[in-house]
């Protein structure tokens, strides 16, 4: 991940976007060409800070501190690549979109739509466009990856070890999440995920259930098997709550207590 990398890099959109650019009339009239509604080269950039959009102020005792460049006010680009507009908007207005915004923006363009829909279908509707790699949390940037391994031909031959990548994610993009892991398992692909969300554990094939504490009194394998086989085992912690996602699991021991009142406070 580096500064000037984003979603709309990674995913290989923004090259389509620019390329949108470079078409309409007024930069045919000026000669313009792709590169110049780039921001990491020279020409349609702000010079004053590199296309970055902010300037490091170098603190002695703090850290550094970013703020908006004054030259093009946090733009990124010079003032003759912001005369040009698609639609009204500038490839500055395109960086700042989110990417459900810019799924109804570009509508009409195909191949920019379905890289979009990737990310969107990822969790990431919320995230902008030109987000910054090294703003991402470790969440987030997996799942940015995904949206690009999504938009590969797939082989279907691949191993994709995720660390607990549903972390931050509302319920709704949770769903999302498992359907684009099963989408890949159903295409020939492995899926090797360390995960806490009960409900992405329960859609896994199989589940290696570690324990049986955390920390210096875990790290032996407790279960194995399909959830329902885990739910079934009694020294599983991770079991015990799946009973309460599979009612249907016939079984001998106590389902989890998290639906359990709390117990009144003690007047000791």
């Amino acid at each position: 991940r580096t500064p000037r990398s984003n979603p709309a890099t990674y995913t290989g959109v923004f090259d389509y976007i620019r390329e949108l650019f470079a078409e309409t009339k007024l930069s045919k009239q000026r000669g313009y060409e792709k590169g110049r509604f780039s921001f990491n080269v020279k020409g349609g950039r702000c010079e004053a800070c590199g296309g970055q959009g902010t300037v490091k102020i170098e603190m002695n005792f703090l850290s550094d501190v970013y703020v908006p460049c004054e030259e093009c006010d946090g733009a990124r680009y010079n003032d003759a690549t912001l005369d040009v507009t698609y639609k009204d908007k500038t490839i500055s207005d395109v960086l700042d979109m989110e990417v459900s915004e810019a799924l109804e923006f570009f509508e009409s363009n195909s191949q920019i739509r379905r890289r979009l829909q990737l990310l969107e279908d990822v969790g990431l509707g919320y995230m902008t466009l030109g987000q910054p790699s090294t703003t991402l949390s470790g969440g987030e940037a997996q799942r940015v990856k995904l949206a690009e391994e999504l938009g590969k031909k797939q082989a279907g031959d691949t191993l994709y070890l995720l660390d607990e990548p549903t972390t931050g994610l509302h319920k709704e993009d949770e769903r999302k999440l498992i359907e684009v892991l099963q989408r890949l398992t159903d295409n020939g692909n492995t899926v090797v995920v360390v995960e806490h969300e009960l409900d992405l554990v329960k859609n896994a094939d199989n589940i290696v259930d570690l324990g049986p504490e955390g920390g210096e009194n875990g790290g032996e394998v407790v279960a194995t098997g399909t959830p329902e086989e885990v739910a079934r085992v009694e020294q599983s912690h991770t079991g015990r709550y799946l009973r309460d996602l599979l009612p249907d699991v016939e079984i001998d021991g106590p389902r989890s207590d998290r639906r359990k009142p709390a117990k009144a406070a003690s007047d000791d």
